[in-house]
């Protein structure tokens, strides 16, 4: 299983970005798709979730903010990300768990992409 995570990069305070993490190879079916953020010297922590039913959950930091969706045909998860302040800055990761064609359980980690607000 692979990863791909686009859409971080430079923004003004009060800005939106969005984040994909598109998930593909082997895959049968995808349940809980999440990002989660890293500062330097602490936990990854989760930034907002979403299950196979669509039930999410999100960082009360982010709530009212952020929406997390994801497109089951695509294996691809999103986070618009608005009125950003600069302590959103961060490595967001995202996080895919499901099972396989071969009835193995998978949890991946996409490569970081980096948000930045500042002025």
């Amino acid at each position: 299983v692979q990863l791909q995570a686009f859409g971080g990069g430079l923004v003004q305070p009060g800005g939106s970005l969005r984040l994909s993490c598109a998930a593909s190879g082997s895959i049968a079916s995808i349940n809980v798709m999440g990002w989660y953020r890293q500062v330097p010297g602490k936990e990854r922590e989760l930034v907002a979730s979403i299950t196979g039913d669509f039930s999410t959950k999100y960082a009360d930091s982010v709530k009212g903010r952020f929406t997390i969706s994801r497109d089951n045909a695509k294996n691809t998860v999103y986070l618009r990300m608005n009125s950003l302040k600069p302590e959103d800055t961060d490595v967001y990761f995202c996080n895919v768990d499901g099972l396989l064609l071969n009835h193995m359980t998978f949890d991946y980690w996409g490569q970081g992409t980096l948000v930045t607000v500042s002025s």
